[in-house]
């Protein structure tokens, strides 16, 4: 049997984009729905280390651009939201921290980068008194110096249940294999099929929005479009675990050339109730040449390296690799905000980076309106309700 369901705006991929832009574009009055093949927020949402930055690593350089400028204004956008004052109320999010940190080595070009993002990042970067460090950096047996940004890390399940609850009778899981785009004469996609079992269900839409990040590649293939194009970088991130670890929330910034720190840590809660380190930064970015035995070698060594005070004997160790996907165009390798493109009725779009998900949704709400595409359909969510699932939200690679 075949169903049919018409609606404005269909949004394909639950990670932190296709969430955000579902909850504002329903408070903005359109018929929404959002459709996910897997699990919510399962590829580079639940992978991301939750920083909500403000451009740090666009400043060591010293030059701040336009571009540094938008991402420096993120936090407290997402601090608007946190405090239920900004495009969503996401009061019922938890944070991993309040502050970050940049701790950085007493060698010349350490020094260098961290006194030219300083000055780029005037007002934004304060050096921390030693006798107000962390205790953990009391403790140092190494020369550096300890900065404070405006940065701030959020607990990405707990932002993906938040962003969940508001809108969880508009998100269903399809069966991808099954998807189906149909085109009318004007070269629009006019409809698209899914199947569940025996039941096939025809969705009618104005405006298709893909929102799968890396899922974005087989979304445009399927749908026959020809304009995006999409590339993905590889991290080979490590964790460890252990009871007692301290909480950390640091940039590491080494005596390299790179102007990537060379390890950046968040810290977080694993279910056994012991605390997990999760690196990424240098780290993850060359990680992707060695195997799994020597990405977590050379995390040991480095580790030890930066915090030679530290006491790792015991601790489990583990690692994984994430692609991040972003648009890819012409021969710019590493796009620095969010992009969207547009083909017939279609916006295929990337937010780059966890922290620049509110501006995505800015941008392609803005788009719409140009189009002067408005809420027209009826919301009927539940003959879906009757033939589609719901995906579950996805957990971390530790627990």
């Amino acid at each position: 049997m075949t169903s049919t369901y018409s609606t404005d705006i269909v949004i394909f991929g639950g990670g932190v984009a296709g969430l955000w832009l579902l909850n504002r574009l329903r408070k903005q009055g359109f018929h929404a729905i959002l459709l996910e093949a897997h699990t919510l927020g399962g590829g580079q949402t639940i992978a991301s280390q939750g920083i909500i930055h403000g451009g740090l690593k666009y400043a060591l350089s010293g030059s701040f651009s336009a571009t540094a400028e938008a991402i420096a204004d993120m936090p407290a956008r997402w601090r608007q939201c946190l405090q239920g004052e900004g495009d969503i109320d996401l009061r019922g999010c938890c944070l991993r921290s309040e502050h970050y940190y940049m701790w950085s080595e007493a060698g010349f070009r350490s020094r260098l980068k961290t006194f030219l993002g300083s000055k780029s990042l005037r007002g934004r970067v304060q050096a921390v008194d030693k006798s107000a460090y962390p205790e953990f950096f009391k403790r140092a047996t190494v020369a550096g110096t300890l900065y404070q940004l405006p940065d701030f890390v959020i607990d990405t399940e707990s932002l993906l249940a938040e962003l969940v609850r508001k809108q969880e009778h508009h998100i269903y899981r399809i069966d991808a294999e099954s998807l189906v785009f149909y085109r009318n004469g004007k070269g629009d996609i006019d409809h698209l099929t899914v199947s569940n079992g025996d039941d096939s269900l025809r969705i009618e839409s104005r405006q298709f929005i893909f929102c799968a990040g890396e899922g974005n590649k087989g979304l445009v293939s399927r749908a026959g479009l020809l304009k995006p194009r999409s590339q993905v970088r590889p991290l080979h991130m490590v964790y460890v675990k252990k009871s007692g670890l301290p909480a950390l929330y640091v940039h590491c910034i080494g005596d390299s050339f790179s102007l990537t720190p060379k390890l950046t840590i968040t810290s977080h809660a694993a279910v056994d109730g012991s605390t997990v380190w999760y690196l990424g930064g240098e780290l993850a970015e060359t990680g992707v040449e060695r195997n799994a035995a020597e990405q977590v070698t050379a995390a040991t060594a480095l580790v030890q390296e930066l915090f030679p005070w530290l006491d790792l004997s015991d601790a489990q160790w583990g690692c994984f690799t994430i692609n991040r996907a972003e648009a890819k165009l012409g021969n710019k390798f590493r796009p620095d905000h969010a992009l969207y493109i547009e083909e017939a009725n279609v916006l295929v779009a990337w937010p780059t980076k966890l922290t620049l998900t509110p501006s995505l949704a800015d941008k392609l709400i803005e788009h719409l309106a140009a189009k002067s595409i408005t809420p027209m359909a009826k919301d009927n969510t539940v003959e879906l309700n009757k033939l589609l699932g719901q995906p579950k939200i996805a957990t971390a690679v530790w627990n």
